[in-house]
């Protein structure tokens, strides 16, 4: 207690007790009145004892209530340093919420400032990062005059020694490791500021859906445990754009969050009859996804494109289908290298883009393998062409068409027209060997000559026709795979600018 108010308090109880001291000394001033008159007046030196007494208990409540008069000493703090002493009375209300009547509410005011996004973790839903927690309060207790201590406004103080508001962050999913011996700034007026460095380790909704273009929003809800609204209110020490506006500024960590900004509002929490005070703050961080468009998109998109550029190869040399398989199976190893940059839960929409381009590249070597067949069937017994399908070959092979393999231009005239088979290097005639004719010719029979000539003429003609169609199929399937290329391209750009 404050040497000032102890002595206030000494100098009451003197003139109390020299008032008793004068109301017990008085003695009646005639002898002559009765033992009646005696009694009466010894009643009335006890009833004026009693009073003398209540009043003294009148002041010293008084004194006892009116902690709002108290004022801390600080005399010599400018020579000789802060005396402990004249906090002593502080420290002993520490388990108390520092209030003069304990109706009267504590309004505490928070801010915060990121200085780092350490980590995120998708599999477990967890946001790290680094803040500097700011809290201020008012303590009545704690008062003093600059001018008697030589222009002192502000000291510092271990928090162990004064109350602390118990606000806590609800989505903490760690325990606090906040270093013990922290200081408090403490003003003239009463007013007290309390900075916390900490670890938090929140949880965090995360969607990654569009990873690794994904922006999470997380949130941090600051509340008190204990004390309701009838005890503490939370405010706000500086507006919220502030704290976005420093957080920003503060994070330099070029690592693979950065911050888009910070909102916040209040709300009130019912837990059965009892109402708490809470801030909300809403912490939107967007990735950066240099390094899995470079680690992950690229490579992909390099295959996918040597892919498309296969169906140059002709189909009918044998190399197309085993240069397939090789790119294949690349694919599959990189597959399984890049299951470690992916997020282990959900389903992001890179790995629909891998699945897309597994698939396409599946039905290429299919559609590869399902060509070869066919042209190694139409040299040995060439099948009837569907009625249906002619109008489709005309529309395909019309000149203004263009195809990834070259088309083999068919005669104006009725001869047979040369193609390249499976195994052959250089093109050759499918109508047989042309000695046969011609000795069937030199034999006499020339309408046998003519009806293998015609025959020949048609079986040429299906093979020229399974030949377009290989080729439309060629078509399709390069045409595709540019469409899915240019879609893709287009969907990074789109999400990688917003």
């Amino acid at each position: 207690m404050p040497p000032d108010i102890c002595l206030f308090k000494a100098r009451v109880r003197g003139v109390a007790c020299g008032l008793l001291r004068s109301a017990s000394s008085l003695s009646p001033q005639r002898s002559t009145l009765s033992q009646r008159r005696a009694k009466e007046k010894k009643m009335g030196r006890g009833g004026l004892h009693e009073n003398g007494c209540f009043l003294f208990l009148i002041l010293y409540l008084l004194l006892q209530g009116r902690g709002d008069t108290f004022t801390i000493n600080c005399s010599g703090f400018d020579r000789y340093g802060v005396d402990p002493a004249a906090f002593q009375a502080v420290f002993d209300r520490k388990a108390f919420r520092p209030v003069i009547n304990y109706s009267i509410r504590t309004h505490v005011n928070i801010s915060f400032t990121m200085s780092a996004i350490v980590e995120v973790d998708a599999q477990l839903q967890l946001m790290t990062s680094f803040l500097w927690l700011n809290v201020i309060w008012y303590n009545p207790f704690i008062r003093w005059n600059p001018e008697e201590c030589g222009g002192i406004r502000k000291i510092s103080i271990a928090a162990e020694n004064l109350w602390l508001p118990d606000i806590f962050i609800e989505e903490f999913m760690d325990v606090d490791q906040t270093a013990i011996g922290l200081m408090a700034y403490v003003n003239s007026e009463g007013l007290i500021k309390y900075d916390k460095p900490m670890k938090v380790v929140s949880i965090c909704n995360l969607d990654i859906f569009y990873f690794p273009f994904d922006e999470q929003n997380c949130t941090l809800t600051f509340s008190s445990f204990i004390y309701t609204v009838e005890n503490v209110v939370l405010g706000m020490e500086k507006k919220v754009q502030e704290i976005s506006n420093t957080s920003k500024n503060l994070i330099r960590s070029k690592g693979e969050w950065v911050l888009l900004g910070i909102h916040q509002r209040m709300m009130k929490m019912t837990v059965g009859t009892n109402q708490y005070d809470q801030i909300i703050f809403y912490v939107a961080i967007r990735r950066r996804p240099r390094l899995y468009v470079i680690n992950l998109l690229v490579p992909s998109g390099f295959l996918v494109a040597i892919d498309a550029l296969s169906f140059y190869l002709p189909a009918e040399s044998g190399n197309r289908a085993p240069f397939k398989m090789t790119l294949l199976l690349g694919y599959n190893v990189f597959l399984l290298r890049m299951n470690d940059f992916l997020p282990a839960t959900g389903t992001p929409l890179i790995s629909v883009y891998f699945a897309l381009c597994l698939s396409l590249m599946v039905v290429s070597l299919l559609e590869t393998i399902f060509i070869t067949y066919l042209l190694h069937l139409a040299t040995t017994q060439p099948p009837p062409v569907p009625r249906w399908l002619h109008p489709l070959l005309l529309y395909w092979a019309s000149p203004r068409k263009c195809c990834p393999t070259a088309l083999q231009k068919g005669n104006k005239g009725q001869g047979p027209t040369p193609t390249h088979l499976p195994g052959v290097k250089e093109p050759v005639q499918l109508v047989g060997k042309v000695s046969v004719p011609r000795q069937a010719e030199l034999n006499g029979c020339p309408g046998s000559t003519r009806a293998q000539q015609e025959e020949e003429t048609q079986r040429q003609r299906l093979v020229d026709l399974w030949v377009k169609f290989s080729h439309m199929m060629d078509t399709l399937l390069f045409r595709l795979y540019l469409l899915f290329m240019a879609t893709s391209v287009v969907t990074v750009i789109i999400l990688w600018n917003t």
